[in-house]
């Protein structure tokens, strides 16, 4: 494969398809930097108008260094994997502390950041800097085995160095950027992840040992990951006088420091959930069961009951939790999506 030729075809079809996309119109390291970081596991049509909205609420380094949790939190609500966010946080006060609000340009210094893995340093540091390095991501791996027709695991870390190292040969000297940004919408909009590529279509497929062969739907291969651990939970929407309950989740761990519905462990009877919440200092006036909800993470399921209870207010004094309107939990209160469901309870 000629890679003078293979850089040519791609960045000819980019020049002419490119998705129209907010930070690629102001390519700025900041704009580069949180709309990349927004990207991981994210589609880009879920990405935009957080990313527009972020950026219209925290426009710098200096900003994003100073912004109060709950809101960052709130401005990230619904995007998931809520640590990206915390570390932009953390990045950002750091850049304040020892680099004038800037982003470094080179890789290794890039890396040092809290949140910033190799895709992201190769992406930032291509597009915003103009450095000559990979950004190999879920689509270039598929991307690259296609075209290598290559037939190991591609989530095996020897195979991923592999295709790195062949990346690192191919990127373009002169428009770095822009070849890494075209192999980011090409595997999005032509070299597709499920179903069959649009080969007829793709500007480099000439150079694709896998559509030669015609293995195209055998190629990337994965290996089956292990099955999704279940964890079954009972959630509480409590209302009193137009306010519900809220508590906050611990730092670390799962959905660190956001606000969450009360809930237990397992599915519990309504007995059982009677005695629960009068645990808590909650004395029920009334409980109905509502519809059952299914979130599944990364690595995990989360299978849920709920009640919408209507508690007796003097006990609101009693209970440790934070009692707050529907109008602030919708444009406040920072809920991860697993609740999403339950919120439909909470509207006013």
């Amino acid at each position: 494969m000629r890679s003078s030729q293979f850089q040519s075809d791609l960045l000819q079809w980019f020049h002419k398809n490119a998705r129209v996309l907010p930070w690629r119109s102001h390519p700025t390291p900041y704009n580069v930097w949180i709309s990349e970081i927004m990207l991981q596991q994210t589609r880009v049509d879920t990405v935009v108008p957080y990313f527009v909205r972020f950026i219209t609420e925290l426009p710098d380094v200096s900003a994003l260094s100073q912004v109060e949790e709950d809101k960052l939190l709130k401005l990230w609500q619904g995007l998931g994997y809520y640590n990206r966010a915390l570390n932009l946080k953390k990045a950002a006060k750091i850049l304040m502390e020892t680099n004038q609000g800037q982003l470094p340009s080179e890789i290794k210094h890039l890396l040092e950041l809290p949140g910033i893995g190799p895709y992201s340093a190769g992406a930032i540091a291509s597009i915003a800097f103009g450095k000559a390095v990979p950004a190999v991501d879920g689509n270039v791996l598929r991307i690259m085995a296609r075209i290598l027709a290559n037939r190991e695991d591609i989530n095996n870390t020897k195979n991923k160095k592999h295709m790195q190292e062949v990346m690192a040969q191919l990127v373009s000297e002169k428009e770095p950027g822009s070849f890494n940004q075209a192999m980011m919408d090409l595997g999005a909009t032509i070299c597709l992840p499920n179903g069959e590529p649009k080969c007829s279509e793709c500007p480099i497929r000439r150079h694709c040992q896998a559509n030669k062969l015609g293995a195209t739907s055998e190629i990337p291969v994965k290996i089956q990951k292990k099955v999704r651990s279940v964890e079954k939970k009972t959630v509480f929407v409590i209302s009193s006088e137009g306010q519900f309950a809220l508590k906050k989740r611990k730092p670390g761990g799962l959905l660190p420091n956001l606000w969450e519905f009360p809930n237990a462990e397992d599915y519990l009877t309504e007995k059982q959930a009677r005695d629960f919440l009068s645990a808590m200092g909650i004395r029920v006036h009334d409980m109905v069961p509502i519809k059952q909800s299914k979130h599944v993470f990364s690595h995990l399921e989360w299978h849920m009951k709920g009640f919408f209870v209507t508690a007796t207010a003097d006990d609101r004094v009693q209970s440790e939790l934070s009692w707050v309107t529907g109008t602030d939990i919708q444009h406040q209160y920072s809920i991860p999506t697993v609740f999403k469901a339950f919120m439909e309870y909470c509207k006013q």
